[in-house]
């Protein structure tokens, strides 16, 4: 599969991890969650995330995340960095994958992996 599509299926996946991480650690404005899940899905974060998998990924997990970050089409916002851009869309390639593939317990450790590592700004 095409790994910009991976990386639009992967999107949706991170981002709702995120969110369900905000809404577990307790009950906040509307608007600080919205602030908050910005924070950690924008692309210097994704890209922080990129570092973070490639100690512990497989050869065909590392492959999606190469494959998704060297996709040709990604035109990055004005305001992102065109290099954390082309991580964040590894990182989601990678996601949209593994969530396509049913393996969700892996995406779900990843994303362990990556929380863990993440500051959690009360209010940016």
């Amino acid at each position: 599969m095409n790994p910009l599509t991976l990386a639009f299926v992967g999107d949706v996946v991170f981002e709702l991890l995120v969110r369900q991480r905000l809404v577990a650690d307790g009950d906040r404005p509307v608007g600080q969650l919205h602030n908050m899940a910005v924070a950690q899905v924008k692309a210097s974060a994704q890209a922080a995330a990129y570092h973070l998998l490639e100690p512990v990924l497989d050869e065909e997990e590392m492959s999606i995340l190469k494959r998704g970050r060297n996709s040709h089409s990604v035109h990055p916002p004005k305001n992102a960095n065109p290099q954390d851009y082309r991580k964040a869309t590894g990182v989601e390639a990678l996601f949209g994958y593994l969530y396509l593939k049913g393996r969700t317990g892996r995406v779900e450790e990843l994303f362990r992996l990556i929380a863990q590592n993440q500051s959690h700004p009360e209010n940016e």
